[in-house]
């Protein structure tokens, strides 16, 4: 009964925080949702740590509360009872939570409102967020080389990012190291660079994998948005009708292709 009362409560936070990818999970099969819901509910917890409290301490002990459960998990043992950090600790290894500790570590940067110190810094927050929650999905599904797995989460973390250049900006924070349109574009063109050596990897890829790209499905629709007409970026016009994402959900799903 406590599994089940704690993936449904997983699906919640999901639910609610983080409804695309919700919705890409349900596309998934069953036995796929009770690995990804811990795993993308971690992720909507983390990611909203440092934006509940305007107190930096507090949302770093946030933060270290969230390292202290995977540190829990990555030494085997006694494992925290918590309605995330329980079937978290199901589905990941000590790798899994090595992966996301880092994520954790680059999250510290939504705290403050430092700009990035450069282009490797800005990489590797995306890298260590979406990439790296990308792999530890696709690898608990099935086998998937890190590095392609990596590709596919840097392009929706960028798609994701760009989508959310407005509110960044509107919380007084610096999302993008220049923002002038040519290199919003030239951004927008290297994470579909990204996506075109996944998808040309493919064949590396399980398909019990490759049910974690589901998630990504409007990355490359967004990131071609922003490469063409970059202006869409700052005027917050990015995305797809209601209707376009779904139908594009579906098709990802029965086409088993990303």
């Amino acid at each position: 009964m406590e599994d089940f009362d704690d993936l449904s409560a997983c699906a919640g936070i999901v639910h609610k925080g983080d409804p695309d990818r919700f919705a890409a999970t349900m596309a998934a099969k069953p036995a796929a949702r009770d690995i990804l819901l811990p795993l993308y509910a971690f992720n909507v917890e983390v990611a909203r740590a440092p934006w509940v409290t305007q107190e930096s301490m507090i949302a770093e002990m946030r933060l270290q509360w969230w390292r202290d459960g995977l540190e829990e998990i990555r030494v085997g043992g006694f494992v925290r009872r918590h309605e995330v950090i329980t079937p978290l600790a199901l589905v990941i290894g000590g790798e899994g939570a090595s992966v996301l500790d880092r994520l954790i570590l680059a999250r510290r940067w939504d705290i403050y409102r430092d700009p990035f110190e450069d282009a490797a810094h800005f990489e590797s927050y995306l890298s260590d967020t979406g990439g790296g929650l990308m792999q530890v999905a696709a690898q608990a599904l099935g086998p998937c080389p890190a590095e392609v797995a990596q590709d596919v989460g840097y392009a929706l973390a960028l798609a994701n990012w760009l989508r959310a250049i407005p509110a960044l900006e509107a919380a007084k924070r610096v999302p993008l190291l220049d923002g002038r349109p040519e290199a919003v574009a030239a951004l927008a063109a290297e994470g579909l660079t990204r996506l075109k050596r996944a998808r040309a990897a493919k064949a590396q890829v399980s398909m019990a994998a490759r049910q974690a790209f589901l998630a990504g499905w409007q990355s490359a629709t967004i990131l071609r948005q922003a490469q063409q007409e970059p202006e869409r970026v700052k005027d917050g016009a990015l995305g797809q009708s209601e209707f376009a994402k779904r139908a594009g959900l579906a098709w990802r799903a029965t086409s088993k292709t990303y």
